[in-house]
């Protein structure tokens, strides 16, 4: 055993004196390394890791759930604000379960389960009704709590008393809530709309007008309505506003459409547009025929008169008067005669269409409009990659927004000559297209270290096997020229007699040197 140990320190002295003072540095680096590695993984694998248990806490509740986790032993830890608890990972679900079954944490305010434990009998119409509206500010409190940016909320609710009296005038109800938002949080106008329909919508018979919202910095919160323009604005931002939003819709539909067809990357989209901001107000008072093709109205009554005669008729005759009192020149009577009479006479009422018009007349209609595309080629090299039938086809595409875009007053006036001036498509190559970069993953830095110590590890065992083996093909090689090393035997051993020394040297002659132990034995033979 001490000659095995000896001959491995031996060899051990042998191959750190061989190595060189760069070589020798490095191994000691690399120890000193790994072992301040292992140390410091030794002692993030026995630290704790803690999670959060329950965020958005009350002070009371926060208290509550902290006395309940020392009682039992177990470590937690509080944020400064008190509103987050922390434990260790490894048992924030079996914590989570447990605590939820004995009640916790526990918000000292009242929800719909209140109804199960507070209910009975004896129960009185006021009391139900004290319980019903804190359940619903609770319930509402809650919902709140879920938006983005908000920590907590307090929720006040007026509900209106029923009366015994009949009355025309509906009885509605009124809610004040008090945000707690995030430190630097600012909210957005479409967040308040939500939050004024939100509790709109949870209480019966509760207008948005009925809502005072803020936060809890007394900034109070106006809804706006989304089709609301603001009246501080000029007329020209207004118009201007409005006009870029038509732009904005337009050119983002035909990017969203365009570039999924050629590639997001290869379509470039420009609207220009000419809004009439032009509000008419304008009263019609139209007489037209009922049937226009003969210019006739509607008969509304129709009266015919027939009146027929047969008798004789008295001839003209006689002398003409020539009195004071007689007319000049007129026939005097004759005899009577034989003849026939009729008179048909019709009368006919017609009425006509008469049209009364109020017409108001919305502005911003769109009287021109205009379309710049640029596409680029699959190939950015090869123009000839994108072919003259897609282009034509996103011409036709383009052509057909703007039929559908503009007011069909000026439509009217246009050809499609006219159309296809206000549509351009090009196709050239995107120099000034930004690249970007990739997102590399998150990762902590743990695993680098991690990953560090084992390519130097690799490295290490690498540089050792290389050195070792041409080490040992350097002595193979010193071997091989060294003479033949005669075997002499061992002193301590017994001496063999002369018959088996001449035998184990004929063996060795026989295995190492066949030809002259043939020699030797014919030589034998021929003596014989």
């Amino acid at each position: 055993m001490n000659d095995t140990l000896t001959t491995y320190k031996n060899k051990s002295i042998e191959f750190w004196q061989s190595r060189t003072t760069k070589q020798k540095g490095l191994f000691i680096g690399s120890v000193i390394f790994v072992v301040i590695l292992l140390f410091m993984l030794m002692w993030l694998g026995s630290r704790t890791h803690y999670v959060p248990l329950y965020t958005n806490l009350t002070a009371q509740e926060t208290g509550e759930i902290k006395a309940t986790l020392d009682a039992r032993g177990i470590d937690s830890e509080v944020n400064q604000d008190g509103s987050t608890i922390r434990v260790p990972e490894v048992m924030v679900d079996d914590l989570k379960v447990e605590l939820a079954a004995e009640g916790l944490p526990r918000t000292g305010s009242i929800d719909y389960s209140s109804f199960q434990e507070n209910m009975g009998f004896g129960t009185t119409d006021k009391e139900f009704n004290v319980i019903e509206r804190a359940a619903m500010q609770t319930e509402l409190e809650k919902l709140i709590r879920n938006v983005d940016g908000v920590q907590g909320s307090q929720v006040m609710i007026t509900l209106p008393e029923e009366s015994v009296w009949l009355s025309d005038e509906e009885q509605t109800a009124s809610a004040s809530i008090v945000l707690n938002l995030s430190p630097g949080y600012a909210m957005e106008q479409e967040q308040v709309r939500a939050l004024y329909h939100l509790v709109s919508k949870s209480i019966p018979n509760l207008p948005i007008e009925n809502i005072v919202l803020m936060d809890q910095m007394s900034r109070h919160f106006e809804y706006e309505d989304e089709m609301q323009i603001d009246s501080t604005l000029s007329a020209y931002e207004q118009h201007r506003r409005i006009q870029k939003e038509i732009e904005s819709d337009i050119q983002r539909q035909l990017q969203q459409m365009l570039g999924t067809m050629m590639g997001p990357d290869k379509v470039l989209v420009t609207v220009s547009t000419d809004i009439d901001f032009t509000k008419e107000n304008r009263e019609e008072q139209l007489v037209t025929p009922v049937d226009e093709e003969n210019m006739e109205g509607l008969a509304v009554s129709v009266e015919r008169v027939t009146e027929t005669f047969t008798g004789d008729e008295f001839e003209e005759g006689g002398i003409a008067g020539t009195g004071e009192e007689d007319i000049p020149g007129f026939p005097g009577a004759g005899s009577a005669g034989s003849g026939d009479y009729e008179r048909i006479e019709e009368r006919i009422n017609n009425d006509v269409n008469r049209i009364h018009r109020e017409i108001v007349e919305s502005p911003y209609q769109v009287m021109d409009l205009g379309i710049q595309v640029m596409v680029e080629p699959p190939n950015p090299e090869d123009p000839l990659s994108l072919p003259q039938e897609r282009i034509d086809d996103i011409q036709q595409i383009l052509g057909q927004i703007v039929r559908t875009s503009v007011s069909n007053d000026v439509l009217a006036q246009w050809d499609d000559a006219d159309i296809n001036d206000r549509v351009f498509v090009s196709s050239q190559t995107f120099n000034g297209k930004p690249e970007l970069d990739q997102a590399q993953p998150a990762s902590t830095w743990w695993y680098w270290l991690v990953g560090l110590l084992g390519l130097t590890i690799l490295l290490l065992i690498f540089l050792l096997l290389r050195k070792s083996k041409s080490k040992k093909e350097e002595e193979e090689t010193v071997i091989s020229d060294e003479p033949p090393m005669f075997d002499i035997p061992d002193v301590n051993k017994e001496r063999d007699t002369e018959e088996k020394a001449r035998r184990r040297q004929l063996e060795k002659m026989a295995k190492e040197k066949p030809e002259e132990f043939s020699k030797l034995v014919r030589s034998w033979l021929s003596e014989d």
